[in-house]
């Protein structure tokens, strides 16, 4: 097939999308390092965010985040209330069926045992929310052990196990206690023992044994975590004596003085970061000042695994809170923790860069939520959010072993965070397009070419079309830009719609300043920036049907 027969001026932007790949035209995208420094105040309204900028020494940033401290996020930056909880706990008529087969393995084995159901799922229904997450503490066996009294019951009624298996502990993979796995009418239930844990210095691995529940309440995370409810009487226990209050009020806070709590295991800053973030609840200032404090950024950095760092950080981007999440860790100084940069980045990253990434964060999240939201898809829009967030380092690079340059948002996602290379590829794929959609938004905004001859990244490609257009008797008005955008959908496939709102977010920059300049502002008028999208969406869908 000869691409001059095709008469490329006037295809769909369908058939361009689905041209062979060797028929494209468009040079390869290259990374520019400009050396500039700026010094940024951040300000954010629910409708109108600016980030003012004023020249300084290199890598001196300065970020003023006192109003993003007051207004934490605009998905959820409610006052917190007291919160409802309900009386009792409810239970659907299947947690009855599952509660009682496991009281009746009790009775029938003759055991003297407490079968509490701990955590997120007695916070959760007591504040009226559902949750198939069951993990059942077992006060005077493990987990197997109770497996095997669980099938004794079955085999005497002659019935089998569902399903089951054993998870033996394993601290080298964060596993430091046995699990007993078994399903019950279709449901996947944990079993494990009440225990109490110690830590030694400068070790991750507690030293695990049978505990008390109320060891058991005090070695969790949070307070909100730390609630039981004894399947035996149908009672919720509050044994640190303020789970209640806490979940009631809305605060975050460690049932153990906060500081030891994060130096026996760091990750739980995290966890309560997002916690934070999920229930819109306030993060305790005793909490805040040790999760601040060096000793736990350091111990966050060395003691936990950047797997674990990064299976956090996703369950908060993909959450309903990723702003407020963002917001606690640039505020409490683990911004540059979470997201480690390699030294040899150039240009070197200002010291709080979370507070402008935090800006263009709650910005896409404000578009991704307004303009018919079911567009995106779970995985468009958690990568939309990385996307945005990792804006300000999208022309920062560093140097492989081989001396290569590579751009640092590939290492925030492979090394910092050890996501999938797919999550790195496809979020450097959207930065390197949003620079050639943001010049094409003019001309798809009013649907005609507009100063398109000018653009250098389209140059080989409309020297091609002038060749095949010169003797074309009727030519479409549009059919530059149906070519041009028709090439740029097909580099970013299902992803057009994410790179068209971030190129949005580059468009923020005002008063005429650009990437080597170090006076700037950015102006995200929302309302606009809504319209632009609907109307280049619209533009785009027309295209192709033509």
């Amino acid at each position: 097939m000869i691409l001059k027969t095709m008469r490329l001026s006037s295809l769909p932007i369908n058939t361009l999308i689905n041209l062979p790949k060797s028929l494209f035209l468009i040079s390869p995208f290259r990374f520019r390092n400009p050396n500039r420094s700026l010094t940024v105040a951040s300000r954010i309204s629910s409708t109108l965010l600016r980030v003012s900028g004023v020249s300084s020494r290199p890598c001196g940033y300065w970020f003023s985040t006192n109003a993003a401290m007051t207004n934490v996020g605009e998905e959820d930056k409610q006052s917190i209330p007291s919160i409802e909880l309900k009386e009792n706990i409810e239970l659907t008529d299947k947690e009855r069926k599952i509660f009682d087969r496991l009281l009746s393995t009790l009775r029938y084995c003759n055991l003297d045992t407490q079968l509490r159901v701990a955590g997120g799922w007695v916070r959760d229904k007591l504040l009226g929310k559902e949750s198939d997450d069951i993990d059942i503490a077992i006060d005077n066996m493990s987990g197997s052990e109770f497996l095997d009294k669980f099938k004794e019951y079955l085999s005497s009624r002659d019935e089998e196990v569902q399903g089951d298996t054993v998870i033996e502990r394993n601290p080298d993979q964060s596993k430091h206690l046995e699990t007993a796995k078994l399903r019950i009418y279709d449901q996947w239930i944990d079993f494990v023992n009440l225990r109490s844990e110690e830590y030694t210095e400068n070790s991750r691995i507690p030293t695990m044994k049978f505990g008390t529940a109320k060891d058991d309440a005090f070695r969790r995370d949070l307070t909100i975590n730390s609630l039981f409810y004894n399947i035996n009487s149908g009672a919720v226990e509050d044994l640190t004596e303020r789970g209640i209050d806490d979940l009631k009020s809305g605060k975050i806070v460690t049932p153990l003085p906060a500081k030891a709590t994060f130096l026996d295991d760091p990750l739980r800053v995290l966890r309560a970061v997002r916690f934070g973030a999920r229930f819109g609840f306030t993060l305790d200032e005793e909490l805040k000042e040790a999760a601040s404090s060096e000793e736990v950024r350091v111990a966050l950095g060395e003691k936990i695994s950047r797997e674990r760092i990064g299976n956090e950080i996703d369950l908060m981007i993909s959450g309903n809170g990723p702003v407020s999440a963002v917001t606690y860790l640039s505020d409490l100084k683990l911004f540059s923790v979470v997201f480690a940069l390699p030294s040899s980045a150039e240009p070197s990253p200002p010291e709080n860069c979370g507070s402008l990434s935090q800006s263009y964060l709650e910005a896409m999240w404000s578009l991704l939520k307004t303009p018919r939201p079911g567009k995106f898809s779970g995985e468009q829009r958690r990568l939309a959010l990385y996307a945005a967030m990792f804006l300000p380092f999208r022309k920062t690079v560093y140097k492989d072993t081989k001396g290569k340059s590579i751009p640092v948002v590939n290492h925030i996602f492979k090394f910092s965070m050890k996501r999938k290379t797919s999550d790195a590829e496809t979020v450097m794929n959207i930065h390197q397009t949003t620079e050639r959609f943001r010049s094409l938004i003019p001309s798809l905004e009013v649907k005609k070419d507009v100063e398109l001859d000018e653009l250098t990244w389209a140059a080989d490609i409309l020297e091609h079309w002038k060749s095949i257009t010169l003797n074309d008797p009727v030519i479409p008005a549009t059919s530059k830009i149906r070519v041009l955008t028709g090439f740029l959908l097909r580099d970013i496939k299902d992803f057009w719609r994410v790179s068209l709102l971030t190129s949005l977010l580059l468009s923020a920059t005002v008063d005429g300043s650009n990437d080597h300049q170090d006076i700037g502002q950015l102006d995200f008028q929302l309302e606009r920036m809504r319209e632009t999208y609907l109307t280049v969406e619209a533009t785009i869908h027309e295209l192709g049907k033509r």
